[in-house]
């Protein structure tokens, strides 16, 4: 059938054209707007789970919840700075200070005016002053006097302090505008401890003193566990949404009703062999689906198109979504991938990847730390090391070895 026409749309954070499976957590973020809208506070969120199971698509649907309101939105990808992190949390000024700075300046600009209220006049100057806390050489000129303005004293070098004095008045200044602020942080595994501290401190400080705030972050399953070695209370303060691959009817309807809505009809085989080969993990219905699309003809999508697609897509996804992961690898790492693969998905003792390849443990530790700074694997609890991607075991399976 026509490939302009396919509705399919495989790729990191690319919105389906069915968002389906996920109506909780988006109620849930619609009734923690309401509730910021109406002077009440709402809990942030945690969105976990392994790669290619949409996190990023419903973190973006709650920008545009939020957006579509009016409010203030900032959504930035979390990554560690080239400096190394520091008490200070100056090491982290390249990083998550400066994304978020940058993600406010459009959305701010947008309400800057001579006649803005004397709160939203104070949420600029403190925007221009966390702004030089990691840029000194820029400058911002939202085209009004801030000459009497209130405000400021966001750079202090202290990334706590001078992030919560930006939510804090940035909020307040969105509040005078009958709205609120959302700050959005994916791949949150990858801030530093100093980022992760001052995140969890200002939702907690925005709970405890009703600022019109709404966080949510995503990440990979560490993200609950590193969020509670950087702050205590983090196991207390978020709602925490494990996030996994689509039950069967869901699944269903991620195939079927894009095609409806094209004029297109797959038969009940295809879907359930497109179904059962995805095991319902969204990124790969996107890309089955796109696959099978472009096999078919006639307006149908059957059986015999679906067995044609599914090898397809499955050779796609060899191509890419898994072998960037592996070439990324070096040979050392790739054994050590091959060692937990006989585990397959559900994570491998550190000491028995150990036994496998005929090391000690503690020598495979510098392989199993860059594994996990390059995002290949993580580590679900102590001693246990687990892919980060549904079907990698598989997928390494199918590698020649070396």
């Amino acid at each position: 059938m026509d490939p302009v026409a396919n509705p399919y749309a495989p790729g990191a954070g690319r919105t389906p054209a069915a968002l389906v499976g996920r109506d909780r957590q988006r109620e849930a973020w619609r009734v923690g707007l309401d509730r910021v809208e109406r002077g009440r506070t709402a809990q942030p969120v945690v969105l976990y789970g392994l790669r290619g199971v949409g996190k990023t698509v419903l973190l973006s649907s709650f920008r545009s919840a939020a957006a579509a309101r009016g409010w203030v939105v900032a959504q930035v990808e979390a990554g560690r700075g080239s400096s190394g992190g520091g008490a200070s949390g100056a090491g982290s000024r390249a990083s998550l200070r400066g994304a978020i700075g940058e993600a406010l300046h459009a959305p701010l600009v947008d309400l800057a005016r001579p006649s803005a209220g004397r709160r939203l006049l104070a949420a600029l100057r403190t925007a221009l002053s966390f702004k030089a806390s990691y840029d000194t050489a820029g400058t911002w000129n939202f085209g009004v006097d801030l000459g009497d303005a209130k405000g400021g004293g966001a750079d202090t070098g202290v990334l706590e302090a001078d992030l919560a004095k930006l939510v804090r008045d940035v909020s307040a200044g969105a509040a005078e505008e009958g709205v609120g602020l959302a700050l959005l942080v994916d791949e949150a595994q990858d801030a530093t401890a100093d980022e992760l501290a001052a995140l969890c401190a200002v939702a907690h400080a925005a709970g405890q003193q009703d600022w019109p705030v709404l966080v949510a972050l995503a990440g990979l399953p560490s993200l609950p566990r590193v969020l509670a070695e950087a702050k205590s209370y983090a196991e207390r303060l978020f709602v925490y949404e494990r996030i996994e691959q689509l039950p069967p009817d869901a699944a269903v309807q991620a195939l079927v009703a894009p095609a409806v809505a094209e004029g297109v009809h797959w038969t009940d085989g295809a879907v359930e062999l497109v179904v059962a080969a995805t095991g319902g993990y969204p990124y790969f219905l996107q890309q089955f689906g796109q696959e099978c699309w472009n096999e078919a003809e006639g307006g149908t999508i059957a059986h015999a198109d679906a067995r044609v697609g599914a090898a397809r897509g499955r050779a796609a996804l060899d191509d890419g979504f898994f072998r960037s992961r592996w070439d990324r690898a070096t040979s050392a790492e790739q054994a050590y991938l091959r060692a937990m693969a006989a585990d397959g998905d559900a994570g491998s003792p550190s000491g028995e990847v150990a036994a496998r390849l005929g090391r000690k443990v503690a020598s495979l530790g510098p392989a199993r730390a860059s594994l996990i700074a390059k995002g290949l694997v993580y580590a679900p609890e102590h001693g246990v090391v687990a892919f980060t991607v549904p079907g990698m075991a598989d997928f390494i399976g199918r590698q020649p070895a070396g």
